[in-house]
């Protein structure tokens, strides 16, 4: 009986020898260690070059969303492929060993077509300084963040007291769609879920910060486009908190709405109230092109007589704010910075809208 177990035990031993050896075998045969890296050009051209490795790989895959079948396939794993769309992309590259099996690396992507052809370097600009005028505060967005000692962000879509932000707009705002990179503040909409919407972008705004009674304010701003989007540079009443709007009186700098044949032309507008919401404006359109293809310069010269409006030092618009009823235009007024998705005067986006879109703000300069 003794000889028995120990001829048993030697026969185990054996067969678990064997059986761990195979196993190294095995292993051999599959991938490990995947590296990965993805190379998107800054161009606006959509080109994205990916470049993987994995320690006994024999075959490796690109796949893109939610796509049944790998976009490539190849055995050096060096892809190139283009995107025609921007948007945020699911990109996934796997690995496979000769057992079959494969380890992968999924990435975010978020790809924009076109913006980057257009330089902060494109079109108008203004001097710093001007003989008739003082500097007294500018935000050139030099640095890696927002100025959080100039600006502030608004969360949310308005509810409960102001849904849809007063205009039916769809857009959830909040601080991630903002950041500044090379001398330019990028605020930024897109198309995805957050809150009970379905679309994201940031509005900031200079209240309780920095505010302004009369001057020239220069914006040089590149502007988005697309059924339904609509970006602003504008101003609010200090006293907003208090006597509610319109009475606090608005100053649109600058307005436009996207879509077919609007994307040429920018509007500038007073609200206040005058025993119910008033409001008059003007605007202006481009002889060619569209202000999506380079910087133009907005700017208000304000004083106690008047506001008028400018783009690229051309007045197109001028508004008498001395009648008793337009008291609001002789108070400091804040700064804000947005852009919405969709509203009651752009309407909605559409099949044509392609997201993101993204608005550039080089600097913002106000004089007395």
């Amino acid at each position: 009986m003794f000889i028995s177990q120990s001829r048993f035990l030697v026969l185990f031993v054996f067969f678990l020898f064997f059986s761990c050896t195979d196993d190294v075998i095995e292993d051999k045969g599959n991938p490990a260690n995947l590296k990965v890296e993805v190379t998107l050009a800054d161009d606006g051209s959509g080109d994205v070059l990916i470049e993987a490795h994995a320690d006994n790989a024999v075959e490796y895959q690109l796949w893109i969303g939610m796509e049944e079948d790998p976009i490539q396939t190849n055995t050096s794993g060096l892809f190139e492929h283009t995107f025609i769309q921007p948007g945020n992309y699911r990109i996934e590259i796997r690995a496979y060993g000769a057992s079959g099996r494969y380890i992968k690396d999924e990435r975010q992507l978020m790809v924009n077509i076109g913006t980057g052809d257009v330089s902060a370097e494109d079109g108008y600009i203004t001097p710093l300084f001007y003989d008739d005028w003082d500097l007294v505060w500018n935000d050139e967005f030099d640095g890696n963040a927002v100025n959080t000692d100039y600006w502030v962000f608004e969360t949310g879509d308005g509810c409960p007291n102001l849904c849809g932000w007063g205009n039916n707009e769809w857009q959830y705002y909040r601080e991630q769609n903002a950041w500044v990179e090379d001398g330019v503040l990028t605020i930024e909409a897109r198309k995805e879920n957050a809150g009970n919407r379905n679309y994201t972008s940031t509005r900031m705004k200079t209240q309780g910060k920095r505010s302004f009674k009369y001057g020239r304010i220069d914006i040089r701003a590149l502007l988005p486009e697309g059924q339904g989007i609509w970006p602003a540079l504008w101003m609010l009443g200090n006293d907003i908190t208090s006597v509610g709007w319109p009475k606090c009186g608005e100053i649109d700098i600058m307005e436009m709405i996207g879509g077919s044949e609007r994307e040429n032309r920018v509007h500038g507008t007073l609200h206040w109230d005058a025993n119910g919401h008033a409001s008059t404006g003007g605007s202006y359109t481009l002889s060619e092109g569209t202000f999506a293809e380079e910087y133009h310069v907005f700017t208000i010269i304000w004083d106690e007589n008047a506001i008028q409006w400018f783009v690229n030092d051309i007045k197109f618009h001028e508004i008498d704010i001395t009648p008793s009823h337009m008291t609001e235009f002789h108070q400091e007024f804040f700064f804000i910075f947005n852009v919405a998705v969709g509203g009651n005067w752009p309407g909605y986006p559409d099949e044509t809208t392609i997201f993101p879109q993204q608005m550039k703000v080089d600097y913002i300069r106000v004089y007395e």
